[in-house]
């Protein structure tokens, strides 16, 4: 089971957990046995569990591609403990989300969800060497266990990326606290800019140094991208979310490097909101 608005990659067998049919469209025709539920509903995953066999619930507690959408940790709570009482996985998909990019190590686990996995990756190889990780409890890891040729991948245990690993995780772990100081420089800088735009952002989501932009178009959110590159500020649109610009500033920025942004993006949707008059 995942999540609808959720994405977790593009090669086939995480594409088949990803939602939006604009990277699903490959698939066609071929058997993926996922289902995708609504994330505002609590009781999706009791229904799907109670009804056969489901392996794992592979939810994003804060969806990047999806605009930065936050699932309620309620809901996330109620499908941890009926996955728990089927017998079902369930698996927190935080290589967005975690390693502090939204403020907490792991999102999941500082909520307090009993989830058996935690998937980490992209800060984790420090933004130099690509690497991921699965973190999980001893009943899920216990096939790899017993065998561990039951999975294997060419640049499985690699070792610069894992050389890289405990300095990646030193450097993570000495910038929360900044970090911190700069989502809530940025928070304030986000509020100013849709107070002031009131007319073109329809809202703002996300958390920490994760957030969204939404507009009230796609065509606005389009034009606000192409004015941000122009003056040197790059940014990431969400090809399923059109409507919504994605911000992700690095944890080593500062708070004069949040506040030139801001700049740079109050004239940005103000040369929008010009050329959609």
């Amino acid at each position: 089971m995942a999540v609808e608005g959720g994405f977790h990659g593009k090669s086939l067998g995480a594409l088949a957990l990803t939602h939006s049919p604009l990277f699903r469209r490959g698939l066609l025709g071929t058997s993926v046995d996922v289902v995708h539920v609504s994330p505002d509903d609590p009781g999706a995953v009791l229904r799907e569990v109670r009804g056969g066999e489901v392996a794992a619930v592979v939810f994003e507690p804060v969806q990047g591609e999806n605009g930065a959408a936050v699932l309620s940790v309620d809901v996330l709570r109620q499908w941890c403990a009926d996955a728990a009482r089927y017998g079902t996985f369930t698996i927190a998909d935080e290589i967005q989300c975690g390693l502090r990019r939204c403020g907490e190590r792991s999102v999941a686990l500082a909520a307090g969800l009993p989830v058996d996995a935690v998937l980490v990756g992209k800060p984790l190889g420090g933004g130099v060497v690509p690497l991921s990780a699965l973190v999980c409890s001893e009943e899920l890891y216990a096939p790899l266990s017993a065998d561990p040729f039951l999975h294997s991948a060419t640049f499985g245990g690699h070792p610069l990326s894992c050389a890289a690993l405990p300095a990646a995780l030193t450097a993570i772990e000495g910038a929360a606290e900044h970090g911190a100081r700069l989502a809530a420089a940025l928070d304030r800088a986000l509020a100013e800019l849709a107070g002031r735009h009131g007319e073109l952002v329809a809202g703002i989501r996300g958390r920490g140094l994760l957030r969204g932009i939404d507009f009230t178009s796609p065509g606005v959110a389009g034009s606000v991208v192409v004015e941000l590159a122009g003056a040197g500020l790059l940014v990431s649109p969400c090809l399923g979310r059109p409507g919504t610009v994605r911000l992700l500033p690095p944890l080593v920025s500062t708070e004069a490097d949040i506040a030139e942004a801001a700049d740079i993006l109050d004239t940005a949707i103000g040369v929008a909101g010009r050329r959609a008059e």
